[in-house]
């Protein structure tokens, strides 16, 4: 499988609400950015205590969504262009159901790992100004993702996302973010056993696996 990517997008610490900060207003970058273990060049993270690190290096929410949020919400400016949602990559033509965990990926040059799926936040309400759209976010499904490096290297837009392994078929995110996000866990624990041990899930959600089996 080979996709192409539509944007490219990072974003500077900024100030969001009263005195908390955020970077989740990114834009598109016309050039080349090089992409190392802690994410692409000329990105940020404001808090690193939830956002960040080897495991959430780079964040990539399909635009296959925004048709629906914009349905959903009865259109809203942020979804004229890439970028709503906070993300580092734009795509179409890959979404939550078809992509999985432990997933390797040719990005650009760079080698990429999905490491988990992206577990909103209340910035995000506070960025469309509509305090639900958390919750949406958790209901639908539609959570987008995160990537580990494990090769550096560089991308642009234009390139390609190309499928080169994928050793874990039966664990696609939205079904790994509806057993730990989404309430399926507590009908499941078998699978959150599995979730535990998965060495390619990112540490943060395996130690939640373990706190929903106690």
């Amino acid at each position: 499988m080979r996709i192409s990517i539509d944007a490219i997008l990072t974003g500077k610490a900024e100030r969001f609400r009263g005195d908390e900060t955020s970077a989740i207003a990114k834009t598109p970058v016309n050039e080349a950015r090089r992409v190392g273990f802690l994410g692409i060049a000329g990105d940020e993270q404001a808090d690193l205590s939830v956002h960040g690190g080897t495991d959430k290096a780079i964040h990539h929410y399909p635009r296959d969504h925004y048709g629906w949020w914009a349905e959903t919400l009865g259109g809203h400016d942020l979804l004229a262009a890439p970028g709503a949602f906070g993300e580092n990559i734009s795509t179409a033509g890959l979404v939550e159901t078809e992509a999985y965990i432990g997933d390797r990926y040719r990005l650009g040059s760079t080698l990429v790992e999905i490491s988990q799926g992206r577990q909103p936040c209340w910035k995000l309400g506070h960025r469309f100004g509509i305090a639900s759209v958390t919750a949406t976010v958790v209901t639908s499904r539609r959570s987008g993702w995160y990537y580990r490096v494990i090769e550096e290297g560089t991308v642009a837009a234009g390139d390609s996302l190309e499928l080169v392994a994928r050793p874990l078929p039966e664990w696609n995110v939205e079904r790994v973010f509806a057993l730990l996000i989404g309430g399926d866990g507590k009908r499941e624990p078998a699978a959150l056993r599995a979730l535990a041990s998965m060495d390619v899930l990112a540490a943060n959600w395996r130690v939640r696996a373990e706190k929903l089996l106690a």
